[in-house]
């Protein structure tokens, strides 16, 4: 994530062997989501996820937005509904028909 650009430490884009300080506050964008959390405890080795999740606290404002972008998204799929199965040969060729008049 960090390689990819979708992390930022205290409001700019960092690097791998970036330190990590008490309070720093950090934003991760993970798939339609961005969650901002502020480190609270340095752990000397990796942990369980657990342990790991007591280090850092997210934000409210940022698990109010993931709600709503999550019932945005709950909300959007039923005016595109996936359909039952896929269309046959003959359908397909009949939405190509319409898709090009």
């Amino acid at each position: 994530m960090v390689q990819g650009g979708k992390v930022h430490y205290n409001g700019q884009r960092c690097k791998p062997s970036k330190l990590v300080e008490l309070g720093a506050t950090i934003k991760l964008a993970q798939g339609f989501d961005e969650k901002e959390v502020t480190v609270l405890v340095l752990l000397d080795k990796r942990q369980a996820a657990p342990i790991a999740q007591l280090s850092y606290r997210e934000s409210e404002q940022s698990v109010e937005k993931r709600e709503q972008n999550a019932i945005a998204r709950k909300n959007n799929s039923f005016f595109a509904p996936h359909p039952v199965n896929k269309p046959d040969k003959k359908q397909r060729r009949e939405l190509l028909k319409l898709k090009s008049s």
